[in-house]
């Protein structure tokens, strides 16, 4: 009788060692999104009105950007928010990385995550400017269809509206090269590396 209670007992207890064991091996951070290999969600958004001296550019406050006019460019975006501390770490690298690809065919976007265009703004002035254009996300609908959890994260999108990459958390200049030029190079439009 005793056999059988322990047969038992296995039956019940390694199943569930076995989810727990395959469980501690995976990484808790890494969420998998269904984008990449896919074309990217539509949307058109407000710019952001500049703050005083930031230098964005590209587009006027009020103007419209719609993701389906900017076919034939890489696409950077990159979800934002002013309280976000990982947000400061990697604004240099954003910026800088789109002053050096301006006018090669690279559009680069911040789009607002759950904050005020009044933060935002003075955030922005705080970090001394931005040389992309922010996009108001009102009830954060394009986050939602990006499958946005939490900020920072970027996406690359290709000439032909195809998410390429997805990244979760800070990027820095290295990272943002790589993969425009891996776009770039996939799609024939490779140029000298800024």
């Amino acid at each position: 009788m005793n056999w059988r209670r322990s047969l038992g007992a296995a039956v019940v207890v390694v199943p569930i060692v076995v989810l727990l064991g395959y469980g501690l091996t995976r990484d808790p951070r890494a969420i998998p999104s269904p984008l990449p290999g896919r074309p990217a969600p539509e949307f058109a958004l407000a710019v952001m009105e500049d703050p005083v001296g930031s230098g964005q550019g590209r587009g006027a406050a009020g103007d419209t950007i719609r993701l389906s006019e900017l076919r034939g460019n890489v696409v950077v975006i990159n979800f934002w928010a002013s309280w976000c501390l990982a947000c400061r770490d990697e604004h240099a690298a954003l910026s800088a990385t789109a002053r050096a690809y301006e006018g090669r065919g690279v559009r680069f976007f911040g789009i607002l995550y759950k904050d005020s265009p009044e933060q935002a703004r003075a955030w922005i002035d705080e970090m001394g400017g931005q040389s992309y254009p922010t996009l108001l996300d009102p009830g954060s609908r394009t986050a939602i269809d990006f499958g946005v959890y939490g900020v920072p994260e970027t996406f690359f999108i290709g000439p032909d509206g195809r998410v390429e990459y997805k990244h979760v958390g800070p990027v820095n200049e290295r990272i943002l090269v790589d993969r425009i030029e891996a776009i770039l190079a996939a799609s024939g439009s490779r140029e000298e590396t800024p």
